[in-house]
């Protein structure tokens, strides 16, 4: 009887521990549709929220820092291309002090272009929910707004329309 009770014990203290979820994965991986952001848009009164998302066009969520040179170059390269990027929302967050990130606005004339949405992430929220090491940070989104995938550092424009396309 001690026996089974045993064998009961343990096979049930197995099932729990195998059974417990990877709490060290990055919340993206776990909750892989928009995150339900709050930034602080550039009227520094109002707030980007998932709402506010287009309902039609694909999502390119790009983490970025005003002074990164890999930030400043891809934003660029973007800029050169917008043409391609039609039918893509580009949400720019960023973490940096407000002056900095209204300076890099308007230094590439973001406001010019109404599928670039530039805010700040006051509460350092996409930093944790993505686990960010480098910039830019990009996260694709596809119309549902359900993750394609993700990219750390600068890609190549061509690349990036590529990962819509698939």
């Amino acid at each position: 009887m001690k026996k089974s009770s045993l064998l009961a014990i343990c096979a049930l203290l197995a099932v729990t521990l195998f059974s417990q979820t990877d709490s060290t994965s990055s919340p993206y991986k776990r909750f892989p549709s928009f995150p339900p952001v709050r930034l602080l848009k550039t009227d520094s009164s109002s707030f980007f929220t998932k709402n506010d998302l287009d309902k039609k066009a694909s999502v390119l969520l790009i983490l970025f820092n005003p002074q990164c040179e890999h930030c400043q170059l891809e934003t660029a390269a973007i800029i050169k291309h917008i043409d391609k990027f039609r039918h893509i929302q580009i949400v720019m967050a960023t973490y940096a002090p407000f002056d900095s990130m209204m300076a890099f606005r308007e230094r590439y004339q973001l406001a010019n272009y109404k599928n670039i949405v530039v805010a700040q992430d006051t509460h350092y929220f996409l930093t944790s929910f993505f686990t960010i090491y480098s910039l830019p940070f990009l996260a694709f989104y596809n119309r549902k707004k359900e993750l394609i995938t993700v990219f750390e550092g600068s890609m190549p424009v061509e690349k990036i329309l590529a990962v819509f396309e698939k």
